[in-house]
């Protein structure tokens, strides 16, 4: 079980994130269309996952503008967006903001990847709901970084993660 604050209140998830220098468990997850994707079907692309309790918050939103805007300068890789928001609200956010260099996905179906990476709020008031989290993966799924973030509302390390790209 990992610690993290939210608003300065201890909250706890089911685990700690995958280690760097591992392999990335595969996971399916659900596309805007419905339709569903896994992490096998992005096989020799770099992938950054980035992780989210909700595409309708402040923090979690500026997370997809901001990875969407760097996602421009990125060669072979590939940034998905996951949350357990339906699809319909993250298509919803994404054509309003005019975001089209990131893939949002979404884990609503089963939950199945917050247990595999160990990211799933297990108590407070977002249990149920991915801790926010980024994780940056090798062509062949290898994790490269990995951060959970220690204040939920804080964002994520962007430099470190991109960085940890370009080092690949």
């Amino acid at each position: 079980m990992a610690t993290v604050t939210l608003k300065g209140n201890e909250i706890h998830t089911m685990g700690n994130l995958p280690e760097v220098g591992g392999t990335a468990p595969d996971f399916t997850l659900v596309k805007n269309d419905l339709s569903e994707c896994s992490l096998s079907d992005f096989k020799g692309q770099k992938v950054v996952l980035n992780i989210f309790p909700s595409i309708d918050t402040g923090t979690c939103a500026q997370s997809v503008r901001q990875f969407n805007q760097e996602a421009a300068e990125l060669e072979n890789t590939k940034i998905l967006c996951i949350s357990r928001d339906l699809p319909f609200a993250q298509a919803r956010f994404c054509g309003a903001e005019g975001i089209d260099s990131v893939e949002t996905v979404s884990d609503f179906r089963s939950g199945d990847f917050g247990k595999a990476y160990a990211l799933e709020f297990t108590d407070g008031p977002l249990k149920g709901l991915h801790s926010r989290s980024v994780i940056v993966l090798d062509e062949n799924a290898k994790v490269l970084y990995a951060e959970q973030v220690a204040e939920t509302v804080d964002e994520p390390n962007y430099k470190a993660a991109l960085e940890a790209l370009m080092d690949a």
